[in-house]
């Protein structure tokens, strides 16, 4: 579904150049749940930032379903960005003051779809991640893990064909870890939606069907 084809990123600074990834080739199919692995500095958040379209690659290509995405204008790779990923990150991203359900359905806003379809479609996804009664609860009252549930519940309101989790029990105790866990590869498992995490946790990246391990911008293992 997703491939990466010798894919590298060059950062300059003032003269300098740093080469954080460089010539990775790595393939997402439809139902797949990856773990990108290694220590800091490894590479393995700017290759998920260039798989999910955040950022641009220095070369390489990237396809799905074999067109080659990196070739879309910013507005064609806004509007499939939005379509196709979902996404979860460590640091939440939510907005305190806003409810939990008005979090939830902000990627249907800015799809356009009418006020009566997002509340529909965003408490179905509450309900999705047991969390339908905080749905008026404004999104700072929560706990941690609360928080990434209704990010989940964000994801999964666009409809993704796959979701990126970047540290997604890094802010987690393990009780709660485990629960933000159990939903996401229970969204591969049930609902094939492929899930792709980085993380700096093992026991999490062992429960993947796939892993691999970045160092020095480089993949110098897969299992």
């Amino acid at each position: 579904m997703l491939k990466a084809i010798e894919l590298s990123k060059t950062y300059k600074s003032g003269g300098d150049e740093y080469c954080a990834l460089s010539g990775v080739t790595v393939g997402i199919a439809e139902d797949d749940c990856l773990a990108i692995v290694g220590k800091s500095g490894s590479g393995k958040s700017t290759l998920m930032h260039l798989l999910a379209c955040l950022d641009s690659p220095s070369s390489g290509k990237i396809t799905f379903n074999g067109e080659d995405i990196t070739t879309f204008s910013q507005t064609r790779l806004n509007r499939f960005r939005n379509e196709t990923f979902g996404f979860i990150f460590q640091q939440f991203f939510l907005n305190g003051r806003d409810s939990v359900l008005e979090n939830v359905i902000l990627p249907l806003k800015i799809r356009g779809l009418s006020a009566s379809a997002r509340r529909e479609k965003g408490m179905e996804y509450l309900r999705a991640v047991g969390l339908e009664d905080k749905a008026r609860k404004p999104a700072k009252d929560l706990s941690g893990g609360e928080k990434q549930r209704v990010c989940i519940a964000r994801a999964l309101s666009g409809e993704p064909k796959l979701i990126f989790a970047d540290e997604p029990t890094g802010n987690l105790d393990s009780v709660t870890g485990a629960m933000v866990e159990d939903t996401l590869f229970r969204l591969n498992r049930e609902h094939g939606i492929a899930v792709v995490i980085v993380t700096h946790d093992d026991e999490l990246a062992r429960k993947c069907k796939r892993m691999i391990e970045l160092k020095d911008g480089e993949i110098i293992a897969e299992r």
